[in-house]
């Protein structure tokens, strides 16, 4: 887990320019973090840290790619770790991808928001509304990666939650039940001509009328169907599976608080092994206990971390009015619900904190909670992406020892934070 140490971290680097480059950051000890070399095509950019492993190396970058990873004595404790990938981001910091307002700008501000969060690559996620309302965001969303190579690189794809969703209280969580529907391919044709075909996940609720028919639509276009918001049947699990969903989202969210012992949807959905299962290790929508047995139950394989962030997430403590479900409470410990009870409105966490959260508190290494947050999220969606090796893509982040502050993030070979 924590690694101690004193070194600094040294990154040489040239880009197109030739401009110097001078930054520096801080390991939580206070130790500097340097950042020096030319802007131009030359040297390759060096890294020296620890990976998961413990292992002492430096990482050499020339390019988009890692050129090298080498053992090295005495280097830095601070982690290189893969870029996180996040299939499950509605917005942070006070930006939200569903704002009725939301511009290119604002995408692109979220999303150098989240560099510095350790996340990478991300899934900008729309959750229930007006169709008008979607295809709104699902253009600017395509325009601010038409407008930014670097914005285009870290969003891969969208995913949209909802409307297809359960209307019964519990399972429908904060999404506004006047906007609920039952699936519709033309519809879905619509958000994809919007979105220049960027929509790859479509989370929705199995017992909708159409719903198997609509799933084995999305997988003939190689659009992953994933199982949600639902108050289904062990049935409708099973006949979403044939028609082809692949994946369940937040599974042990979006359900009743009470619901019968056996037979259920989470043990349908846990027990298929057709389905891979995102989780938010947030500590709030999940007990360490009960993430620990559901990823044991599914195989880490099968299992991906998702922050579910939204709008408020890094927020200070308080009552909050959002453009998208109105009124919500960021609570001390970071926990975001409705106001006046216990309903969870989206995360207050980050990606990395809730990698740290698992770490910390259940049995899983920091090397599986890497690939549960980067390699397996990358994979699903068919990237290379969430490896240090020579050849992967250079997407990498610098963390301290105990994964609470991002020293540096490089996308796609740039160093992006510090900027």
């Amino acid at each position: 887990m924590s690694i101690e140490g004193e070194r600094s971290v040294p990154v040489e680097s040239r880009l197109t320019n030739g401009r110097p480059v001078h930054v520096e950051g801080g390991l939580a000890d206070g130790r500097p973090v340097h950042v020096e070399g030319e802007l131009a095509n030359g040297r390759p950019v060096h890294v020296e840290g620890r990976l998961t492993d413990g292992r002492s190396v430096r990482v050499e970058l020339e390019g988009s790619r890692i050129a090298a990873v080498t053992d090295v004595g005495g280097a830095s404790d601070a982690l290189i770790l893969p870029g996180l990938v996040d299939l499950q981001v509605n917005g942070y910091g006070g930006l939200d991808f569903n704002a009725p307002d939301l511009s290119p700008g604002d995408v692109s501000d979220l999303v150098r928001e989240l560099w510095r969060r350790g996340t990478t690559t991300l899934c900008p996620t729309i959750i229930t509304a007006p169709e008008a309302a979607i295809l709104r965001n699902l253009r600017v969303i395509a325009a601010a990666r038409e407008a930014d190579p670097l914005v285009r690189h870290a969003i891969p794809a969208v995913h949209v939650e909802g409307p297809y969703l359960a209307a019964e209280d519990g399972p429908r969580g904060a999404h506004d039940a006047r906007h609920l529907r039952d699936p519709d391919l033309a519809e879905f044709a619509r958000w994809q001509e919007a979105a220049g075909g960027l929509v790859r996940i479509v989370t929705l609720a199995p017992e909708r009328p159409g719903a198997a028919g609509y799933i084995a639509g999305l997988a003939r276009q190689g659009v992953i169907a994933s199982i949600g918001h639902t108050a289904a049947t062990p049935a409708d699990i099973e006949a979403a599976v044939r028609a082809g969903a692949r994946l369940s989202t937040h599974l042990g969210n979006g359900a009743h608080t009470m619901i019968r012992r056996h037979p259920n949807h989470l043990w349908a959905q846990l027990a298929e092994d057709r389905l891979a299962a995102t989780f938010i290790a947030d500590g709030h929508h999940l007990p360490a206990d009960t993430f620990t047995v559901m990823l044991r139950a599914k195989g880490v394989g099968r299992s991906l971390l998702v922050s579910d962030s939204v709008a408020m997430a890094g927020r200070a403590p308080g009552d909050y009015t959002t453009p998208v479900g109105g009124r919500v409470t960021v609570r001390r410990d970071g926990r975001v619900t409705l106001p006046g009870g216990e309903l969870l409105a989206g995360s207050g966490s980050s990606l990395l904190e809730c990698l740290a959260w698992a770490v910390t508190r259940t049995e899983v290494d920091l090397g599986t909670a890497v690939r549960l947050a980067a390699a397996n999220p990358s994979r699903l969606l068919g990237l290379d992406r969430g490896r240090v090796e020579p050849g992967a893509p250079a997407d990498l982040i610098v963390t301290t020892p105990d994964l609470s502050s991002v020293l540096h993030t490089f996308v796609n070979g740039f160093p992006v934070h510090p900027s």
